[in-house]
């Protein structure tokens, strides 16, 4: 489609453009200014946008603007956007950490105290509203040849039946050649296990019983106090703690076997807190047992939440210890061990299975844990997914399960190489978990090679996909300033209009109650194409308007006054003006993302009725479709066209009562 201005605009423009060339023939900034006014003519007339959308920034006072690196949808209809640190070492060496709430209703903000630094955390929605936030950042990394103190894991000894051993961050360790070593955290050893042991004698019988002390043990970094090559060691040894005397120096001491000058990864921590919409603050529950750093977290149909994956406190990969924190003790139990990268990609399917597609986003070795799956949690077994083009491309893509949740349906778009390689993928592919074998198939490619890309499942059942960059964290100016929409009906791609801000690494999308869609974060490598000037983090937030937002206003479908809870028989009814107008409805969960990683989004289909004045919805009574939780609901007219969503909470199923024995 053509879009021509005005006679009077194109006068205005190209005359003054004529002017500008005319008096310097070689002024490409003349073009440009010319371009640039043409350009904001073209995106501002309404036939454009009813084709393709816009877009438009939303000001943000100073005093707000922060590194977001996770951004979560709450039930209050604001935006938790969590910085922590933000990738900003300066911040995280002075203890600020930031937080802050935006409402999209009338672009206020509001700072939340952030109690500990939840840079690359993890985080998920939980059946009550709140929001889960695990892990975070105890230690920034230190790069190869930076490393002046020999560090690594100091395993923590104690042999006391009697007594929890805690020692303070900045302990020493003393090794039998006089070097010490200082730990960068508290740690806590729980006390020794009395163990009986049962011994028999020549004849037989059964001697008196003993008892044996096991040692209990937690661990903790520690650096040499002293830089150089003395604090080096690759041999066992035992270690003193210093100011210990008599039987607790006995009782308690240290091992390491290898401390040396390598890079030291990022370190997590074991912290973890529910954000309370209402309160508006963070409330601390247990830690975790493992401390995590770039964890996944995801739902299941009890309302349990499981942790995978993550740094630990010494910034090794977990080897595969996972967790579940259960919001009604706010405790932490041990889950089933499995090895993940770091923020794996983990849908939970119907049936209670979890999906992961292979997606991730950055650590751990290439040819380990790499391949997608079906993960059975109650037997611990995983069966592998077949068919993904470009398999040694999956850090950084992008999964989204297609809606509707029901058809089982989940896509992966894009992707990297491991680190920081240079290759970037175009390809998409979707599995159909309903298959009895179900693999990938290739689907409509991305018009990129594309890392870090947003998708966001809409309303009228589309995938709005949008940003990410070519190169590893946008080297070379490879930043796409490209949108699109996915149509799973027609496996086709349509064009909708290009951002103006640029995001890749450490950037989020997700969508809003009243069907737009916000962009927030970006965290560039370089400012430039030749990689000469560090970039700096974006903090421009951008909200799209789909074209169903261009439609008819008059005719948009509206709900008007109802529940907030489903009911026990799965059913929630509406007032409506005009229920003629309303053709389908649809539950779909807020977004909680980071890092390209967004397990919550789901949109289910719901059963539709109509009277008069009112209507009805009835959703599925099954968890591992719809896990317990708070939903938007929406409905949309025959061309898709999207209510303003309500939002009604899905209560876990209880429990069918136990049959009474007959007889």
């Amino acid at each position: 489609m053509a879009y021509r201005p005005s006679k009077q605009f194109k006068n205005t423009a190209l005359g003054t453009g004529a002017v500008v060339a005319l008096a310097a023939l070689n002024a490409p900034a003349a073009l440009t200014f010319v371009q640039q006014r043409y350009h904001a003519y073209t995106i501002g007339q309404s036939s454009y946008k009813l084709r393709y959308g816009s877009w438009g920034l939303v000001g943000i006072p100073e005093e707000y603007r922060i590194n977001a690196v996770h951004a979560a949808l709450l039930h209050t209809g604001k935006v938790l956007l969590i910085a922590g640190s933000g990738n900003n070492q300066k911040k995280f060496d002075k203890g600020t950490f930031d937080t802050i709430l935006w409402d999209p209703k009338d672009n206020s903000f509001k700072k939340v105290p952030t109690p500990e630094d939840f840079f690359c955390s993890g985080h998920s929605q939980l059946p009550d509203g709140r929001l889960l936030v695990a892990g975070g950042t105890a230690r920034y990394e230190v790069l190869d040849g930076k490393v002046t103190r020999a560090g690594g894991g100091m395993r923590v000894k104690n042999e006391s039946p009697d007594k929890v051993v805690t020692l303070k961050k900045g302990t020493r360790f003393r090794s039998p050649s006089g070097v010490e070593y200082v730990s960068k955290f508290d740690v806590t050893v729980p006390k020794a296990q009395r163990e009986f042991e049962i011994t028999y004698g020549r004849d037989g019988h059964v001697k008196p019983w003993r008892t044996k002390v096991v040692a209990a043990e937690a661990r903790v970094f520690v650096e040499a106090v002293k830089t150089g090559a003395e604090g080096l060691t690759t041999e066992a040894a035992q270690y003193q703690v210093v100011g210990l005397k008599g039987k607790d120096a006995q009782n308690t001491y240290g091992l390491a076997e290898r401390l040396s000058i390598d890079k030291q990864d990022f370190q997590g921590i074991k912290a973890a807190y529910e954000f309370d919409p209402k309160a508006e603050k963070y409330v601390p529950v247990d830690p975790m047992k493992d401390a995590r750093w770039y964890p996944t977290l995801v739902t299941l149909q009890d309302g349990r939440v499981l942790a995978v994956s993550g740094l630990n406190d010494l910034g090794d990969v977990l080897p595969g210890d996972n967790e579940y924190y259960d919001p009604k003790t706010k405790k932490w139990t041990k889950g089933p061990f499995r090895y993940f990268p770091t923020y794996p990609a983990l849908f939970l399917t119907q049936g209670g299975k979890l999906l992961y597609t292979g997606s991730n986003a950055g650590y751990g070795p290439k040819d380990k844990g790499r391949e997608p799956g079906v993960w059975d949690l109650k037997t611990n077994t995983f069966a592998t997914v077949k068919g993904l083009v470009d398999p040694d491309q999956l850090e950084t893509s992008s999964s989204v399960m297609l809606a509707p949740a029901q058809d089982q349906k989940v896509m992966v778009l894009g992707g990297g190489g491991v680190g920081e390689s240079k290759l970037s993928s175009s390809r998409t592919a979707i599995v159909d978990l309903k298959e009895d074998n179900p693999v990938f198939r290739s689907s409509a490619r991305l018009p990129h090679g594309t890392r870090y890309l947003n998708s966001v499942l809409l309303p009228d059942d589309s995938v709005f996909t949008t940003g990410g960059s070519r190169d590893y964290r946008g080297r070379g100016a490879s930043d796409i300033h490209k949108a699109q929409f996915y149509y799973p009906h027609t496996d086709s791609f349509v064009a909708a209009a290009d951002p103006s801000v640029s995001r890749n690494y450490h950037s989020e999308a997700l969508l809003l109650p009243d069907g737009r869609v916000a962009t927030f974060g970006s965290d560039p490598l370089f400012a430039d194409k030749d990689n000469t000037r560090l970039g700096k983090f974006e903090h421009r937030l951008e909200v799209y308007r789909p074209p169903y937002l261009y439609r008819d206003p008059a005719r948009r479908p509206v709900l008007g006054a109802g529940p907030q809870e489903v009911g026990p028989d799965g059913r929630a009814t509406f007032e409506a003006a005009h229920p003629e107008r309303i053709q389908r409805a649809r539950l779909m969960r807020p977004s909680a993302v980071t890092h390209t990683t967004d397990v919550e989004q789901r949109s289910i289909e719901l059963g539709l009725s109509k009277t008069a004045h009112s209507v009805t919805v009835d959703v599925p009574q099954d968890p591992t479709l719809v896990p317990p939780g708070w939903y938007m609901l929406f409905v949309t007219d025959a061309e898709g066209t999207p209510s303003v969503a309500k939002w009604l909470q899905v209560r876990a199923p209880k429990p069918a009562p136990a049959q009474e024995p007959q007889g």
